[in-house]
């Protein structure tokens, strides 16, 4: 891929994130992450993520009745996991949470505060998780 073609797709995606998520008033923050290789493919700038915190994440995916158990930690803070499957994963703390959605190529993490509605949050991630499904990716 060139680098004028991998910048575009990369500022498409950034776009994506902003109007799918950002724009809803209810997502502090948020990635899209390749699960193949752990690279952060867009992401707002409020946001940065370590090479270990993207591992975990994946991770999490892979054992959801331990994540349920352990809960998600990110940027230091530790969410506690309201709900863990193959495909999504809840979880927050007293004042902010985090949301996690898996489509085949693809991993969605949006934050939220306590200033924000957690289900629209929610509803915002999992319907771009649709359109990513629906695209096959």
């Amino acid at each position: 891929m060139t680098t004028e073609k991998k910048f575009t797709t990369m500022n498409q995606l950034h776009n994506l994130l902003h109007d799918a998520l950002i724009a809803t008033g209810h997502v502090e923050n948020c990635a899209l992450i390749r699960r193949n290789d752990a690279a952060i493919r867009a992401s707002s700038s409020g946001l940065t993520l370590t090479t270990g915190e993207i591992t975990s994440l994946i991770e999490a995916f892979r054992q959801p009745s331990h994540t349920r158990e352990k809960g998600v930690e990110l940027g230091g803070q530790r969410y506690s996991c309201v709900r863990a499957d193959k495909f999504s994963i809840y979880a927050k703390t007293e004042s902010s949470g985090l949301i996690l959605v898996r489509s085949s190529t693809f991993i969605l993490l949006a934050t939220y505060s306590s200033e924000m509605y957690p289900s629209v949050c929610v509803e915002a991630v999992e319907k771009l998780a649709d359109y990513f499904r629906e695209k096959g990716k």
